[in-house]
């Protein structure tokens, strides 16, 4: 009656088991590294661990180790403050390199090829930095409307429709034709690749114009599609910094949030976040004096006046080859010809054919290239950092070959300059500036002390329901001790595994969950001594108080479950944090209470035919 098959406790130990072993990485604990990395965007070698070293002895500063980790060298220290005079000497003294305090895990080689890992700490566990971004969404309705007049232009150009001129006034695009036709063949042309607008004609004497309004469901669209890309360039540009589990949400409907765990120099990433350098490539107008336009004011239709960095005038084309949105990668070099830093890209499909194009009929010609920035300029009166737009041409080089998807950006200042310019276009272009609106630093002394305090609180909660169980149920309440050990332990491998990050939410939703679980057992030993009580036999009340009180344990728990779920969907960071536990909380104690518990009663009593009593 009370039986387990032998499969079944196999199966119960290989999980129990495999928990265990991938809890056990956050035992380990972790250590105080300092990150090196490169300004020129190369790999170290020995040669740099042997000067790092050399730096740190000669400073008496005391370390456990340096090693290599991809592209990067990390020292280990033994606490916290060597932590922090360490990173202080070597960012003094070590020229040509990047440092950040991080925190590594100590887990064991063994235990990390078996796919082993320690759970990831939030901003609030392990020290960091909180940035709140706010995107600029007028300049994405901005940037969508000139998208969409240099894409007709071209579009128009392509198809040799002839037209007068084309402007926007708000979300309104007027395009002006000198005949009727050439308006009703633009028109047919228009609505089959620009949907995003509603189009109409207007007639009238002379007056062959189409206008296109932009509506307001597109508008959202722009600006929901802006802040999207811009989560998604912000991560990558993240990921290129080299943050362990940052954490990058959206907050409300033009706000982004930042949360870089264990990094507490904010410089470079303040640098990588409120970036916006991308490039353009255009045709020089070499039809116009570039000098004749910038004395005189007067810049000719279809070209605007630029300058470079020698702060001569440069006249470019409107037409816009390509630009960093379409690049797939870039690489810092130098150009072979001259010897001057360069930028090495490569472009997408869409751009390739583009610069194909432009390239096999302009031999000879001139190309520019702008680079576009956005420069801080200190806070307004409202604590809001303010920013300039800067745009200047690096290169206008004759084009001697026809070129598609690869070539060299050359006229850049420094080795650093290409190296932050192609990281930047690797990480990708933001679709609408940023802004910091709000940042805070967490130091690793605090996120230790609530670790400390999150880590205790779960010991005693687990501490008094182990006691009252054992003290309230006997040998029952030690089974259920036993069960609500190991869910623990499941939960902390789950998390491990899942690679959730861990909050002080988080170890709240732990300690709800392990009160919970407890909770299925209570319901269960009631049920059982209500059987007893009724009469039933001792085999015949175990059974049917696992079975009577399986349906109450499963509805409880899935509406808390659907409850987590709402949580994570709609709550952000910390919110999230805790309804992630909660949920995988809720999965392992329904295994653990009902079936690692019942499996451990038929091991007891199981196998006894005559019971005269329990210990309930």
């Amino acid at each position: 009656m009370n039986r387990y098959p032998m499969w079944k406790y196999i199966l119960i130990l290989v999980i129990v088991s495999l928990g265990a072993l991938y809890a056990l990485p956050n035992i380990y604990g972790q250590s105080q590294v300092v990150q090196i990395k490169s300004e020129q965007d190369k790999a170290v070698d020995q040669a740099t661990l042997d000067q790092v070293a050399n730096i740190l002895n000669e400073n008496q500063v005391s370390y456990e180790a340096v090693s290599i980790d991809g592209e990067t060298a990390i020292v280990k220290f033994v606490d916290l403050d060597t932590q922090r005079r360490g990173q202080d000497v070597l960012k003094e003294e070590l020229k040509g390199f990047d440092t950040a305090m991080n925190l590594r895990p100590n887990v064991p080689d063994w235990l990390k090829e078996l796919g082993g890992k320690a759970m990831n700490l939030g901003l609030d566990l392990r020290g960091g930095v909180h940035f709140l971004l706010e995107v600029d969404m007028q300049e994405a309705a901005e940037n969508k409307r000139k998208q969409i007049r240099s894409d007709i232009t071209s579009l128009l150009i392509k198809s040799k429709v002839p037209k007068k001129r084309i402007s926007w006034s708000d979300n309104e695009l007027t395009i002006q034709f000198r005949n009727e036709a050439d308006m009703q063949q633009a028109m047919t042309l228009i609505k089959k690749d620009f949907d995003e607008l509603t189009l109409r004609d207007n007639v009238g004497v002379d007056t062959f114009e189409i206008i296109g309004l932009l509506t307001e469901q597109s508008i959202n669209a722009v600006k929901e599609n802006a802040l999207n890309q811009n989560l998604t360039t912000l991560r990558d540009r993240v990921n290129e910094i080299g943050v362990a589990e940052p954490i990058i949400q959206r907050q409300g409907l033009e706000r982004i949030v930042v949360q870089l765990p264990g990094l507490q120099d904010t410089t470079q990433a303040k640098i990588m976040l409120d970036a916006t350098a991308t490039l353009e490539y255009r045709p020089t107008d070499m039809e116009n004096n570039a000098e004749l336009a910038a004395r005189t004011g007067r810049t000719p239709v279809g070209s605007t006046l630029y300058y470079d960095r020698q702060g001569l005038p440069v006249l470019l084309k409107n037409r816009v080859i390509a630009t960093g949105d379409q690049l797939i990668d870039a690489q810092s070099t130098f150009d072979q010809q001259s010897g001057t830093p360069a930028v090495s890209v490569k472009l997408n499909s869409i751009g390739a054919n583009r610069m194909l194009e432009f390239t096999k009929n302009n031999v000879g010609n001139f190309m520019g290239v702008i680079l576009k920035e956005r420069i801080p300029i200190g806070e307004n009166e409202d604590g809001v950092m303010q920013y300039r737009s800067k745009e200047e041409v690096i290169s206008n080089a004759r084009i001697n070959g026809v070129f598609s998807n690869r070539f060299q950006t050359t006229g850049l200042d420094s080795p650093r300059e290409a190296s932050e310019l192609a990281l930047l276009l690797r990480a990708g272009a933001l679709a609408a500036p940023v802004q910091i609106v709000e940042e805070r630093t967490i130091g690793p002394s605090l996120g230790q002390d609530n670790i400390d305090k999150g880590v205790l609180s779960v010991q005693i909660g687990l501490a008094m329901v182990l006691v009252f169980m054992l003290i309230y149920y006997r040998m029952f309440g030690l089974i259920a001790n036993i069960a609500l050990t190991i869910n623990v332990v499941l939960m902390v491998a789950c998390l491990s595994l899942f690679g959730a990050t861990l909050t002080l939410p988080g170890i709240a939703g732990i300690v709800l969950t392990v009160g919970m679980a407890v909770d299925a057992n209570v319901l269960i030993f009631e049920r059982i001594k209500e059987e007893l009580r009724d009469g039933n036999t001792i085999q015949g009340s175990i059974k049917e108080g696992y079975d009577k009180a399986f349906s109450t344990i499963a509805d409880a728990n899935v509406t808390t479950l659907i409850a987590a779920v709402v949580l994570f969907a709609f709550g952000t960071g910390p919110i999230k944090g805790f309804a992630v536990t909660l949920s995988v909380g809720i999965m392992t104690s329904m295994f653990t209470a009902i079936v690692v518990s019942r499996a451990i009663v038929n091991l007891i009593y199981g196998r006894k035919k005559k019971l005269k009593s329990i210990s309930i």
